[in-house]
């Protein structure tokens, strides 16, 4: 990476959400968000929360742990929402139709590593880590390394650096 993280402190869930759906309103069809961290650390909560604020029409929005893939029609295009958790190998990305679904779709991809090197180099990672303080914080750090994330990014009150 060329630049440094930027990592916040998100002190509620209301927070996460909040952040999920300014987030939400920046994305555009080939952007790919990798969420990492720990089981229960607020992976499903942040993409839950970006997804619905993008819905036209209200609906659930499941964690796809069990179903690898769910998608959506919104606002800003088709939106996948990939649970890699349970997979052993990254070819498996390919059989669902993933990787094509990365060049044209929003894709929110949690465990990330199950890709092995088929992650876009033009992704933003989200780390999500609990806080020791709160069982309700989280710490989130955000990270790239290609594309114009900075500039995106720089559009949310949180990073900007006025």
């Amino acid at each position: 990476m060329i630049h440094p993280p930027v990592s916040l402190r998100l002190p509620d869930p209301a927070a996460t959400a909040s952040l999920a759906t300014r987030l939400g309103a920046l994305l555009r069809p080939g952007d790919c968000l990798l969420l990492e961290g720990s089981i229960g650390a607020g992976k499903t909560h942040f993409a839950r929360a970006l997804i619905q604020s993008l819905l036209e029409v209200p609906e659930d929005v499941p964690s796809p742990t069990f179903t690898l893939v769910q998608t959506y029609d919104t606002t800003a295009g088709e939106i996948w929402h990939a649970d890699l958790y349970r997979l052993t190998d990254p070819g498996e990305v390919e059989e669902l139709g993933l990787t094509q679904a990365m060049e044209e779709a929003i894709c929110l991809i949690e465990w990330p590593d199950r890709l092995g090197d088929l992650a876009p180099t033009a992704s933003l990672w989200l780390s999500f880590a609990t806080d020791s303080d709160s069982e309700n914080a989280r710490t989130l750090t955000l990270d790239w390394s290609g594309g114009d994330w900075a500039a995106r990014l720089a559009q949310l009150e949180e990073i900007r650096d006025d």
